[in-house]
């Protein structure tokens, strides 16, 4: 994938309003790349410093953070979310139903 849809990808998450998820995958499929579930972690991972892009907004298509369960960065995107509204069950899941985002036509 290239650089410009990296910039994609951040212009997409920049329009989740706060207390609302997406997932990779609904992001990649937003773009036209609905295998690039992957490439959008990888972008959000690439995230340059200083861009105001809420990365913690984007999850996993199973409701969870993805990543180390225990890591700084996974404890950090759910301190996020809490702080936003978005709620956990007792295993660690977002409810897409309720906390999803509505992806705009």
């Amino acid at each position: 994938m290239s650089n410009s849809f990296f910039k994609e990808v951040y212009r997409v998450v920049s329009m989740i309003p706060p207390g609302r998820v997406a997932t990779y995958g609904q992001i990649a499929a937003y773009l036209g790349n609905p295998r690039a579930a992957r490439t959008v972690g990888w972008a959000l991972s690439s995230l340059p410093g200083g861009m105001d892009v809420p990365w913690h907004r984007v999850i996993n298509s199973q409701g969870r953070i993805s990543g180390p369960p225990n890591g700084r960065r996974a404890g950090e995107q759910r301190a996020i979310l809490k702080e936003e509204g978005v709620a956990f069950d007792d295993d660690g899941r977002i409810d897409l139903d309720g906390s999803g985002w509505t992806m705009p036509r």
